[in-house]
């Protein structure tokens, strides 16, 4: 074991040194199951002997963020369930350095890959199955050949791997027809050969630490994008809100006056980074008096503020109120309004929002999969 500890560092260094070309070795079929001693969600931490009494055990590198992770979290259920303990344990493994994972990157989820949010994002999706994070060194994911989320390998009694590959053949359940997952495990179960052993697998790249250099050049990248201000007038107020566009917008009315608009400003340009690769729009309007246009100018730059940035022009803010309110705002800054095409409110919040559960909100409307 300690002989296996050191060709693992070695590898992963190796690994590093190669930047995001690096990829693991795939675990070949015959190959015993690498030992692991991982945190779970649970508090515990869980290692390979914990799981002798089952006869057969599958590993599932999956995570938070990705949406065809995602796609699979109620069929991995529904695995997990199927078979009683002693036949089958499944196990989910976590390989992603979180600190790894670009913003854009988490715009199919709420959550990055971090233990305290896979902690949130398993109790979302009641999970029936022990889901370990091995993002802080990725060891036991480089053992065992970890490629992309989602992936299965299936170990018999032995605890010899007797199948690595893809759940099923279409990430869109409705539309699956080749279950290569049940079929090893049935097969196994059996005592028959495992039909398919390997298989090509669909998903999102394993994000190793390796790749922590680009994330920062990402934020390098949108810290330089230029801001800019436009003056607003009321009919344009009025077209804001009633969103005529193909897109889900976000506006937040605030001013640099006001400390909890000051105080939650990084989270949106944070959300505007997140989801503006999809059908998704952040929009600012700022309440400050028209005359102060440089004073907001420049705090937009300050936050390299790149999404559609306002300062309404007028001393009239009543009319900015009955023009945006959503049903629940007194006048209070700041406010926010998630509008869907079509002028729906699906949320607004009076104060400071909750930025896990306006992301929830977004999700939630645009769709966490790539099929919806």
């Amino acid at each position: 074991m300690k002989i296996l500890s050191i060709l693992i560092f070695l590898t992963l260094a190796a690994s590093n040194a190669l930047g995001e070309s690096a990829k693991a070795p795939l675990l070949s079929i015959g190959s015993p199951a690498p030992d692991f001693n991982l945190p779970g969600i649970d508090g515990k931490n869980h290692q390979l002997s914990d799981y002798d009494s089952s006869r057969l055990l599958a590993i599932v590198f999956t995570c938070n963020h990705c949406p065809t992770a995602q796609a699979y979290e109620q069929r991995l259920n529904e695995l997990a369930t199927a078979y009683s303990k002693e036949d089958l344990t499944l196990i989910a493994i976590s390989p992603n350095d979180d600190k790894a994972v670009r913003l854009d990157e988490l715009g199919y989820s709420e959550y990055n890959d971090s233990l305290e949010e896979m902690i949130e994002r398993a109790k979302d999706a009641e999970f029936k199955f022990p889901y370990l994070y091995d993002g802080e060194n990725q060891k036991v994911s480089w053992a065992y050949g970890a490629q992309v989320t989602p992936q299965v390998l299936i170990f018999d009694e032995e605890r010899k791997l007797k199948f690595n590959g893809r759940i099923d053949d279409n990430d869109n359940p409705a539309l699956a027809k080749s279950f290569e997952t049940r079929d090893a495990i049935d097969a196994l179960l059996a005592g028959k050969p495992v039909p398919v052993e390997t298989t090509k697998v669909f998903g999102c790249s394993v994000k190793w630490s390796s790749k922590r250099e680009n994330a920062a050049e990402f934020i390098e990248r949108w810290n330089a994008e230029p801001s800019a201000l436009s003056l607003l007038e009321l009919d344009q107020l009025e077209s804001l809100r009633k969103n005529d566009s193909e897109n889900l917008r976000l506006i937040n009315v605030w001013a640099t006056w006001c400390g909890p608009c000051v105080a939650e400003f990084p989270d949106l340009v944070d959300i505007h980074r997140q989801y503006r690769g999809r059908s998704f729009e952040t929009v600012t309007v700022s309440m400050d008096l028209p005359k102060t246009r440089s004073r907001v100018d420049a705090f937009l730059k300050a936050k390299a503020a790149s999404m559609t940035n306002y300062l309404y022009n007028s001393t009239d803010r009543y009319a900015l109120i009955n023009a945006l309110d959503g049903g629940e705002w007194d006048g209070a800054l700041p406010y926010t309004l998630l509008v869907a095409p079509g002028g729906k409110v699906i949320y607004q919040a009076q104060g400071q929002f909750d930025p896990l559960q306006l992301k929830k909100a977004i999700v939630g409307h645009l769709g966490r999969t790539y099929f919806e």
